[in-house]
């Protein structure tokens, strides 16, 4: 684990906690829209399970929630590609307001936080003789550190 991680986490959340934005548009989302629980026949999306932790939410951050899941590389990197074709795909149903383009940075970095401390719980709790096997939480925590360094939503490949 890194070194100092208790505290370094603790000051991120103080961070996102002080800076999170309230007023954007919201609704119903399913806040946990992984691949493992898209199912597709070929190309084509057919359907969508585990509304577990579906809830009324800012509709960007499910957005954040997505672009962790879905645009970073088995080698932990950000694939602008992947983040570019989804959000422009994305737009194409319900265009982005332009406080959420400025704050999808802080979104991301949210939804991050969220899978590090769910992963670490699980980490931490999960007896060793149990079936399912606690995924890494440092996956989550380096995604965290990408979103920290954005600069504007040209770092996700959101232009104009």
């Amino acid at each position: 684990m890194p070194e100092n991680l208790k505290e370094r986490a603790e000051n991120i959340i103080h961070q996102l906690t002080d800076s999170w934005p309230a007023q954007l548009p919201a609704g119903h989302i399913h806040a946990d829209l992984f691949p493992n629980n898209a199912l597709f026949v070929g190309n084509k999306l057919t359907g969508i399970i585990d509304f577990y932790f579906a809830c009324n939410d800012l509709y960007s951050y499910d957005l954040g929630v997505c672009l962790n899941s879905w645009c970073f590389d088995k080698d932990g990197s950000f694939n602008i590609s992947k983040s570019a074709h989804l959000l422009r795909s994305y737009q194409t149903i319900r265009p982005l307001t332009e406080d959420e383009k400025q704050n999808l940075h802080i979104l991301c970095s949210g939804a991050a936080m969220r899978f590090f401390l769910t992963r670490l719980y699980d980490w931490i709790n999960t007896p060793s003789d149990a079936m399912v096997k606690p995924l890494d939480p440092l996956e989550f925590w380096a995604r965290l550190r990408f979103h920290q360094k954005v600069t504007g939503p040209g770092d996700y490949g959101l232009w104009s």
